[in-house]
């Protein structure tokens, strides 16, 4: 499971206030510093004749691919992606995601501007790793993990990265319809609504490119993932509506403890039955192979909890009516919004759930 990381703005935050003596802002200011400093352009890396086959072949299509989400799927047009930087590492920041022991709740951080996020991104593994462990001394469940995939949100030039190519085409594809999504549309505080978004357009736009290339062989492989990926959500579902139940209960800690060590082998259980169903597919061995915390879950929830209901709203109403839809959500408060998600998500009428609150 690949995962993506916004920066959060520190270059033009650090020039507001004096956040940046912290050693996480110079860590990020740093590694931003280097992504810039390391940008060539495509044209340049494709007539390099001492750049690989390899590199030349993944950053051929990004060209067009830009073009039909200008184009088709009406994102931003702007110099985002016509550069590319080797970063000579797999990935390109660790995130640090953390939980208290008895809650599915992320640990939010928040800065200006930038709003609140559930996890905190590093460029360098070790220091990384080093805020990882003093989360857990403080007694929360953690999960650190590498991502492959960045952006600014636009503010910055952001370039193809070396992480972004070994997973071929379609993941080119689908990380820079998710990133230029974000681009278009970005709440801040609101992490569940914004990446709801940008995954509902991403998994539109790629099946609707691959549809225009006439790779029917790719599109069916692309939506059998998606089939697994919708189920794998199911499962993350699930357990966190199992967590709830233990983590409400009037019991002792340790008690506590027992029961959700139970829960996570039953999800385990679970998704041993699930992958069965799909014919021994492997996709998400790598995850259940890791150790299981209430941190792991919430790394994977962000992303989906509005999922479906976003992608039947598009499905609804066509790309525009789907913008201006989701435009009008942003416009909203948090709390509005949820509302309006909620109904949606059990078919209520949203206008009457705003005006019962």
């Amino acid at each position: 499971m690949r995962r993506r990381f916004r920066i959060l703005l520190l270059i033009p935050v650090c020039a507001a206030v004096n956040s940046c003596a912290t050693p996480f802002y110079w860590q990020a200011i740093g590694g931003e510093i280097e992504m810039l400093r390391k940008r060539t352009p495509i044209d340049e890396v494709l007539a390099d004749p001492s750049q690989s086959d390899r590199v030349k072949s993944a950053l051929s299509s990004v060209t067009s691919i830009r073009s039909f989400a200008v184009h088709t799927l009406g994102l931003p047009d702007n110099d985002s992606y016509t550069t590319y930087a080797d970063l000579g590492r797999p990935y390109v920041v660790w995130n640090v995601v953390a939980t208290p022991e008895f809650s599915i709740v992320p640990k939010h951080w928040c800065f200006p501007f930038a709003g609140c996020v559930s996890y905190r991104g590093f460029f360098d593994e070790d220091k990384a790793r080093h805020y990882q462990r003093a989360l857990e001394k403080a007694g929360l469940d953690t999960y650190m993990g590498g991502s492959t995939a960045y952006s600014t949100l636009g503010y910055f030039k952001d370039p193809i990265l070396n992480t972004m190519i070994d997973g071929g085409e379609i993941y080119i594809a689908s990380v820079l319809f998710h990133e230029l999504a974000h681009q278009r549309l970005y709440v801040k505080s609101d992490s569940a609504f914004s990446e709801a978004f940008a995954m509902t357009v991403e998994e539109y736009g790629t099946q609707r490119w691959l549809e225009a290339k006439g790779d029917t062989k790719g599109l069916d492989r692309y939506r059998k993932r998606l089939h697994y990926r919708s189920q794998f959500s199911e499962l993350v579902a699930k357990q966190q509506r199992r967590l709830r139940e233990v983590f409400a209960q009037p019991i002792s800690a340790d008690e506590k403890r027992r029961e959700k060590a139970e829960a996570y082998a039953q999800m385990r259980d679970d998704y041993r039955v699930l992958k069965a169903s799909w014919g021994g597919a492997s996709d998400y061995d790598g995850w259940f192979d890791q150790p299981l915390n209430n941190a792991t879950l919430a790394a994977v929830a962000t992303y989906r909890r509005w999922l479906p209901v976003l992608k039947a709203r598009l499905e609804r109403l066509g790309v525009e009516g789907f913008y201006r839809e989701m435009e009008r959500l942003a416009s909203m408060n948090n709390a509005q919004r949820q509302l309006v998600l909620q109904a949606w998500d059990s078919e209520e009428s949203p206008a009457d759930v705003l005006a019962r609150s």
